[in-house]
């Protein structure tokens, strides 16, 4: 498979609840299969799929993605929450539906999520970079919400100023009888 294959399924791999992931519906597409048989032998061997292998999304985790890939909802979208399958989860899936074009494709998907992984592990120069520029940006986060924080203090001054102290009894001028 040439490598820019190997790219597009890359752009299938979704990171959902930490863990990188491909759709039931990318990997059925992959697989040569329709989503609904994907699923049909899924739901026939869920004694296979441990929780880290393959799981449904919510309906938040869902509508999230939904918004980030622009799939209908309604009418000729989906009706249910799509699946996720983990590395794992996507050579199991191969191995359910035992069609060579699955098995030749699992290769490949397998590849994909190495490729990502190791992409993530080889770059500790950017991990290092990023936590820097995270301490820096809360180090001025402090800076700003005390700015902030005086701010405000100041506008309730304004709206709600404090009580003028109580009046000193005033002295009279001239003579006074007691």
């Amino acid at each position: 498979m040439p490598e820019t294959d190997l790219a597009l399924i890359e752009q299938r791999i979704y990171t959902i609840r930490g863990v990188r992931v491909i759709l039931d519906s990318d990997l059925a597409a992959l697989y040569g299969v329709p989503t609904k048989r994907l699923n049909e032998q899924y739901r026939r061997n869920r004694k296979r799929f441990p929780e880290d292998f393959a799981f449904q999304l919510t309906a938040k985790e869902a509508n999230s993605l939904r918004s980030q890939i622009a799939t209908s909802s309604s009418h000729g979208g989906r009706r249910y929450r799509p699946y996720a399958f983990t590395e794992h989860g996507a050579l199991m899936a191969a191995n359910i539906l035992n069609t060579p074009r699955a098995v030749q494709m699992s290769v490949f998907v397998i590849r994909a999520f190495i490729k990502m992984r190791e992409a993530l592990r080889s770059t500790p120069e950017l991990t290092r970079k990023l936590a820097a520029l995270e301490k820096k940006l809360t180090s001025r986060l402090d800076v700003h919400e005390a700015a902030i924080v005086q701010v405000l203090q100041e506008i309730m001054q304004i709206l709600n100023p404090p009580p003028p102290p109580p009046e000193t009894p005033r002295h009279r001028i001239g003579f006074h009888q007691s």
